[in-house]
């Protein structure tokens, strides 16, 4: 329960919210202080039987030295690696013994499977509890068919399985011991597991080395053979390959074509810039080709020819000699005629001497490009021949490393086999993997069950869980229990409880006429609270129109309405209507004739108000609080097809009006809200909407459903009744705030009825 938490000064008789907290919890677990103490003792009851049911099991254990072979020369990185080498070898000893085939060998060794503590529970002769057969063979199909019984090897590895199971191998911290200990229904069997597991692990290992050195000793002069015939093959193979291949210095034949691929490629350099020259050269001419012979004095390589010159000058002074007697003799003249053959003679030699230099410039460029080509078929010779000198040096290499691999590997292994040929049998039997430092004895004392522990671990577990599953109930509990769930889950206030009753078979008055019979009772005053809360909360406009309802069928409206009435009834003149002409049952109640006339009759016309209504008439007691009842009844009648559609016409709303003149109160018994909407017409009509709750049954969620289809037609709700609520229950988990309320009414007496 939520506290709330806004500040307030805190006087001397209230209590904090912390102790509000602690005191919700206390009332919660006495709540159900009964309960959790039997599940308690049930849940401890429950574990001595099956503890002292147990079957008592020995445990023995025997230490195991765990010797650590080092050799006697090493080197400084194995002695810092020692540790890490230490550990390591220690934690590769503990699983080996805790390895299956060691178990296999223990089993095998102890003739486990003829020993009487794994023989089959039927023949064992002890007493123990087979949770299957409390179960119905029919849960269990495969139960009931007949099963071939298992083969000797399948109970051998079930018995394995048990023995790894039961055994237990622990190492020693910081030392190499290690503890190991077995547990059995046999004292004798658990002493001996332990002691031969060790004997075995030593001769095991003893024996392992002893297999590894003649191993090793065959392997090594198998492979000593073998790589002697691998060392001859590969130096037939080299030599071999020398006579084929002729080959005395690869290395100096390799640098004298390496030498040669040089000089080869200065010259094919000079001769690529020399072919350049010549190549512009060749251009022009090729350019010029088919013109006459004076175009190519155009190109400077023909011009500048030493003979081209010389030749242009004989020619210029002939020239010159033409023009000066051209000037001086006629054109018949015999010097001048002279001089023009002499002119044309030179310009013939000029054009001679340029064709010779233009086909000499042809033939260089033809020779420089031949040379170029020449030079690199040589340079290519060359490659090649150095990339097989290549090939055949890496053959030869490959050739040569076999060899000496294969030396190295005959020689090393030639070696250590003379080294430790003679010697392995001797250390193998002088190292031992371990040694037993302590036998294991014989139990005289079982180690488990260890039944008064276990007991009193189950009483208390059994006391946490009940508590937790007590807090769990009241968590999920989701019913209205008293009046701050009414005011915190409904927002209403609480009118008044009626406390639960319990009819004796010989009880003269049914809980209905309560108020009527036994107004003495925690009941009738109650009732008579209500009455207060009611009569007060209307002093300046009177409720005269009361409609009772509730959520759901059995939350006791009619009850509390017949109640209410009668109670009423005892201060001014009072009349209850049954309204609930579903399933009426005010006429009942007062031992009505059921096919009596009623609100139906009166409804449709059939019948006049005096016919329908009856008079009901107590004289009360000498004393004051005993005083005269008188109510005026009007059942519902015979149950119309549609009930809604009469108490929502006019003549029902005429009706009430005028019964509001005669009447100070009309107590209306309505149906429930979530059932049918009768209830929610008649709120329309009422002064007041008194909504009935059982308390520890009636979900909050109904109520709220149930209240917020009051709300939603504006029904003047004047607050809750809580119905059927312990009173004694109350008092005891909420004593502070119910315990005055018992103790004062405790003085008026049950009168015919316990509360329950």
């Amino acid at each position: 329960m939520k506290i709330s938490t806004f500040k307030k000064e805190v006087l001397p008789n209230q209590t904090t919210e912390n102790e509000m907290d602690l005191r919700t919890y206390w009332n919660t677990f006495n709540k159900y202080k009964w309960q959790v103490i039997l599940l308690t003792l049930l849940i401890g009851l429950l574990t001595t039987l099956m503890t002292f049911s147990l079957q008592p099991v020995y445990r023995s254990m025997a230490t195991l030295l765990i010797e650590l072979e080092q050799p006697k020369v090493i080197s400084i990185e194995e002695v810092y690696g020692l540790n890490s080498f230490s550990r390591d070898y220690y934690q590769t000893q503990v699983e080996i013994l805790k390895s299956r085939r060691l178990a296999e060998k223990v089993v095998d060794e102890l003739n486990l499977v003829a020993h009487k503590a794994y023989a089959p529970k039927s023949q064992q002769g002890n007493f123990y509890l087979d949770w299957q057969q409390w179960i119905p063979s029919t849960w269990f199909p495969t139960k009931n068919l007949p099963q071939a019984p298992p083969t000797i090897e399948q109970r051998r590895k079930e018995i394995v399985n048990t023995v790894m199971t039961h055994l237990s191998i622990v190492p020693v911290r910081n030392s190499q011991l290690v503890k190991l200990s077995f547990e059995s229904y046999h004292a004798q069997l658990a002493a001996k597991v332990p002691n031969t597991l060790a004997e075995l692990y030593v001769d095991s290992d003893l024996e392992a080395k002893l297999e590894m050195t003649h191993r090793a000793t065959s392997w090594l002069t198998k492979r000593i053979e073998g790589l002697r015939h691998k060392l001859r093959n590969s130096e037939q193979a080299l030599q071999a390959y020398l006579e084929r291949e002729n080959l005395v210095n690869v290395v100096g034949v390799k640098s004298i074509s390496t030498r040669k691929i040089e000089e080869t490629t200065s010259s094919l350099v000079k001769a690529h810039q020399r072919l350049a020259e010549t190549e512009s050269i060749y251009i022009q001419v090729r350019a010029l080709k088919g013109k006459p012979t004076r175009a190519f004095e155009s190109i400077p390589a023909v011009l500048n020819h030493s003979l081209v010159q010389n030749l242009k000058a004989v020619e210029l002074e002939t020239e010159s000699k033409v023009s000066e007697y051209s000037k001086r003799y006629g054109t018949k003249h015999p010097k001048m005629v002279a001089a023009r053959t002499e002119l044309k003679t030179a310009q013939r030699n000029t054009a001679r001497q340029i064709q010779r230099v233009v086909e000499g410039i042809t033939k260089e460029y033809e020779v420089a490009f031949a040379n170029v080509n020449v030079l690199k078929r040589s340079i290519k010779q060359q490659e090649q021949q150095i990339q097989s000198i290549n090939r055949k040096e890496y053959q030869l290499g490959v050739l040569e490393r076999d060899v000496e691999v294969n030396r190295q590997l005959y020689d090393l292994f030639l070696t250590r086999f003379k080294e430790t040929d003679a010697s392995q049998d001797v250390q193998a039997l002088q190292s031992t993997v371990g040694r037993l430092i302590d036998l294991a004895l014989v139990a005289t004392v079982p180690y488990k069950p260890q039944k008064k522990r276990i007991v009193m671990i189950s009483l208390v577990l059994g006391f946490l869980f009940s508590t937790m599953l007590a807090f769990l109930l009241e968590y999920l509990d989701n019913t209205i229990k008293n009046a701050e769930d009414v005011e915190q889950k409904l927002g209403l206030s609480l009118l008044g409880s009626l406390p639960k009753v319990k009819i004796r078979k010989k009880q003269k008055f049914q809980p209905q006429l309560m108020f009527l019979g036994e107004q003495k009772s925690h009941f009738a005053e109650s009732v008579r609270t209500i009455r207060t809360g009611i009569m007060l909360s209307s002093l300046d406009v009177p409720h005269k129109i009361i409609v009772v309802t509730s959520s759901s069928i059995g939350d006791g409206k009619t009850t509390f309405a017949i109640n209410q009435a009668l109670a009423l009834g005892q201060m001014k003149k009072t009349l209850l209507i049954d309204a609930d002409m579903r399933r009426p049952s005010v006429a009942k109640a007062f031992n009505l004739d059921p096919k009596s006339p009623g609100l139906s009759e009166l409804m449709i016309g059939t019948r006049e108000f005096a016919e329908c209504c009856h008079h009901i008439e107590e004289e009360g007691g000498n004393k004051i609080e005993e005083k005269k009842v008188t109510l005026d009844v009007l059942p519902s009648g015979t149950i119309p097809p549609n009930p809604l559609e009469l108490l929502s016409s006019q003549r029902f709303k005429e009706f009430l009006a005028k019964l509001e003149q005669e009447y100070e109160y009309i107590v209306i018994d309505s149906t429930p809200t979530l059932a049918v909407s009768d209830a929610l017409m008649l709120s329309k009509y009422a002064s007041t909407v008194v909504y009935v709750v059982k308390a520890d049954a009636t979900p909050y969620q109904i109520v709220q459903e149930g209240l917020k289809r009051l709300h939603q037609v504006e029904a003047p709700i004047q607050g809750v009744v809580l119905n059927q609520v312990n009173v004694k229950k109350l008092s005891r988990y909420y004593y502070n705030k119910y315990g005055y309320y018992h103790g004062y009414y405790s003085g008026y007496g049950d009168y015919g009825y316990s509360q329950s």
